[in-house]
């Protein structure tokens, strides 16, 4: 099962034995001694030994004993086929064979051992070497030097098992949860052993970072409310929603797919009492700079008050709407400035989630890394020049928007409605036109004064009484120049004649 003892290795043993003794005292080491003769090891016994060199081919521990042990270095390669220990680190293995000039150690009981120590190794806690030969009903049959054992679905692995057969085939190492009526009933278990294999990579693990530190890992589901990532084999961590981006997602699948390899930032490394369960937080925003500190007091010249910039709607919430207007920056539109030309209850009923629109950047806190945007002012305030188009006399179409006491509210286009006072309405030559009018039905009208600055437009009926027409030709009359009022006059004559 071991490969044989290299002689560089045996060396570097000497060596490092040699520096101790250099160090200690006779009575010091002849007591040490005295300790490891009375300290007698037996097959299938656990040994967690300190590593004391490592060879090309085997690792040599000390178990403690006045025979060093010996375990094959492809024993304790890691699943990317790397040894992750050093000399100094202690790992836990188990006597497999023993003489008076060495000790071979194992993670596990395989065919090193002989069918009779199975018994032993199930008293023990000894792992054994098994072999997932097939599916049965609610587990695995799993051979075990020869012997059929059964393993429970649930015991073969840490973490859910989607597909029984993806572990036919397999070899791995189990501890023996029964052994009965002499190996014809055997039942096994690999969940707990990986627990301990993990806990133990987590140690190593724990001792060669801290928290802030930056490293790699893989996702390996995602969650509603965020994904988990596998640091090391058996050790994971968890990166909220939140911190997966600069920019506002709703879903994790917007920026990473299981699978993926990133770098995260561990934010917290957590000890649960009294079960000793680690969280790990992690971020994956964090291993790269702030969006708003990199702009920082370049945000004026990036973007600047009035500027039009294009954005992506990225969340809607009762009062608004965010747009992303750059990675990781994003303001909000109030439901107040969404619409020039109508009222608007709710951002839904006008933007969308993933929407591309216009926006004007209206104010920039960069203190409390707040903007405020507006879609109306990108589309334009449509009273703009409304004095130049409504011409004052002039006759218009509009249509009924809604009818008050006062007068009806009729509008010329979105978002310019003018007002109809009811005195204007019993002025017309036939009232009943306008009595008679439904929300929605188009109708003449006149303009009779306009006030772009306080956005109000009065109408009144193309056909007004008499009196009320010379009104509005004094009125009118006015505004003229003397030279028009002279033509004015001259035509009304003409008319009489």
């Amino acid at each position: 099962m071991t490969d044989p003892i290299d002689d560089k290795a045996d060396d570097n043993a000497s060596d490092n034995k040699g520096e101790n003794t250099e160090e200690m005292s006779f009575a010091e080491l002849f007591e040490s001694y005295d300790t490891k003769i009375s300290h007698e090891l037996n097959q299938g016994d656990m040994v967690k030994g300190e590593i004391i060199s490592i060879g090309s081919n085997s690792v040599y521990i000390d178990t403690e004993t006045k025979s060093d042990g010996v375990v094959s270095k492809s024993e304790l390669l890691d699943e990317n086929g790397e040894f992750p220990y050093k000399a100094g680190d202690k790992i836990r293995l188990y006597v497999v064979s023993l003489s008076e000039s060495e000790i071979i150690l194992s993670k596990a009981l395989s065919g090193a051992g002989k069918a009779s120590m199975l018994n032993d190794a199930s008293q023990n806690g000894t792992p054994v070497e098994g072999k997932v030969i097939g599916v049965i009903k609610g587990g695995f049959n799993v051979d075990i030097m020869g012997k059929r054992a059964f393993c429970p679905v649930s015991q073969i692995d840490v973490k859910y098992v989607e597909n029984q057969e993806d572990y036919v085939g397999q070899t791995h190492h189990f501890l023996m949860t029964r052994f009965e009526e002499g190996g014809r009933n055997i039942v096994v278990s690999r969940r707990d052993l990986l627990n301990e294999e993990i806990k133990e990579k987590l140690e190593v693990f724990l001792k060669k970072v801290k928290e802030g530190d930056i490293v790699q890992g893989t996702v390996i589901k995602l969650m509603p409310y965020g994904a988990f990532i596998e640091l090391i084999p058996g050790v994971e961590g968890m990166a909220h929603i939140s911190e997966l981006s600069w920019s506002r997602i709703e879903k994790a699948e917007e920026v990473i797919q299981a699978g993926d390899v990133v770098n995260v930032k561990l934010l917290k490394i957590e000890t649960s009492d009294p079960s000793d369960t680690i969280k790990i937080s992690l971020s994956m925003k964090q291993t790269s700079s702030n969006p708003w500190d990199s702009l920082g007091d370049g945000m004026g010249s990036a973007f600047n008050v009035g500027d039009q910039v294009s954005g992506k709607v990225v969340r809607l919430v009762s009062f608004g709407a965010f747009v992303e207007i750059a990675p990781g920056v994003d303001g909000l539109v109030h439901i107040s400035e969404m619409s020039h030309t109508r009222r608007v209850l709710r951002p839904d009923d006008v933007v969308q989630v993933g929407d591309n629109t216009q926006v004007v950047i209206k104010s920039i806190d960069m203190d409390s890394k707040r903007i405020s945007l507006s879609i109306k002012d990108a589309l334009g305030d449509p009273w703009t020049g409304a004095s130049v188009r409504y011409e004052i006399n002039s006759i218009v179409e509009g249509r009924l928007e809604k009818r008050e006491k006062f007068g009806l509210f009729i509008n010329l286009e979105p978002g310019v409605t003018g007002l109809m006072p009811s005195s204007k309405i019993s002025g017309a030559a036939n009232p009943s036109v306008f009595e008679k009018l439904k929300p929605g039905s188009s109708v003449q009208v006149m303009i009779q004064e306009v006030d772009e600055d306080k956005r109000r437009i009065t109408l009144t009926s193309p056909d007004q009484k008499e009196g009320d027409n010379w009104k509005l030709f004094a009125g009118n009359a006015k505004s003229k120049s003397l030279g028009t009022m002279e033509n004015l006059f001259l035509e009304a004559m003409k008319k009489k004649k």
